[in-house]
């Protein structure tokens, strides 16, 4: 990949973060990039229509020609549109957020949510970003499916969430991690407590594709107030069926007919995550 194009897409994911826009000078300290080459790229980027710039406060946001290219993307394959009536339904029997991840290379991309909690505390993240892996159920029972080799090597490449910036509980280490994906790889499902955000919980499994592989993953999120271990047990039957659920129905969707991108793992055969 030419640096030029890796340097411009590290510019579109950074104003991916902030619709109020950054400036030059904010894109340069975090980016770490000079900051002619930065100005040059965001140049061209406004001329292809993908950002545009506010030039009475000086920042620079995204447009929406790349969000409306997703949702062109998503509404063509079909999955959203099946799973939101599904999703829809756990989240009323749970009470809290039910999130869709959808397997996307070596990455998982939140792609569909919905809101349970009609009041007290709602946890509702951001749309459209990467799961971090290493402190989140839905990384873990993604890992979970892959062989200790390949999970660490998809963990190394992303690196660890810290508990500074995630949960205090969150693993910053293989040793506190693998046990973890373990013991996911053991139930056909994750769940974390105060490691993706403090005082929060979640629970994911995988829904696979026809063929068996792992496409998406689902998952329940609230505050451990409500979600605590015992209420995450007792959503255990509920969270697997939907997930079964949405595997037969996203069947028709071209973006789960599609083969996924070979991975790295030198020719090793992953273990299949159980979802009994």
């Amino acid at each position: 990949m030419s640096a030029v194009l890796q340097r411009s897409f590290r510019i579109l994911e950074e104003l991916a973060t902030a619709p109020e826009g950054k400036t030059l000078t904010e894109l340069v300290g975090e980016l770490g990039l000079p900051l002619s080459a930065t100005h040059r790229l965001l140049s061209d980027l406004i001329e292809l229509g993908l950002v545009h710039k506010d030039e009475r406060r000086g920042e620079f946001s995204l447009t929406m020609k790349i969000p409306s290219l997703g949702l062109k993307f998503l509404s063509a394959g079909g999955v959203v549109d099946i799973a939101q009536p599904i999703l829809e339904r756990l989240a009323a029997a749970s009470g809290e957020l039910v999130r869709l991840a959808i397997v996307e290379n070596e990455t998982l991309i939140y792609v569909a949510k919905a809101q349970g909690a009609k009041q007290g505390l709602r946890y509702d993240p951001e749309m459209g970003r990467p799961v971090t892996l290493s402190c989140s159920a839905a990384g873990m029972i993604w890992l979970a499916g892959k062989t200790d080799e390949e999970a660490m090597r998809l963990v190394s490449q992303q690196g660890f969430g810290t508990p500074a910036e995630f949960g205090p509980r969150a693993p910053t280490t293989f040793k506190a991690l693998m046990p973890l994906v373990e013991a996911a790889r053991e139930h056909g499902y994750a769940t974390t407590q105060d490691m993706f955000l403090p005082a929060m919980s979640s629970m994911a499994t995988p829904v696979l594709a026809p063929n068996g592989e792992v496409r998406a993953i689902l998952i329940i999120a609230g505050p451990m107030s409500r979600l605590s271990e015992d209420r995450m047990q007792a959503l255990v039957p509920a969270l697997k069926a939907t997930a079964e659920e949405l595997a037969e129905a996203s069947a028709v969707s071209p973006m789960f007919r599609r083969p996924l991108a070979q991975e790295h793992s030198g020719g090793s055969e992953a273990k299949t995550t159980r979802t009994a």
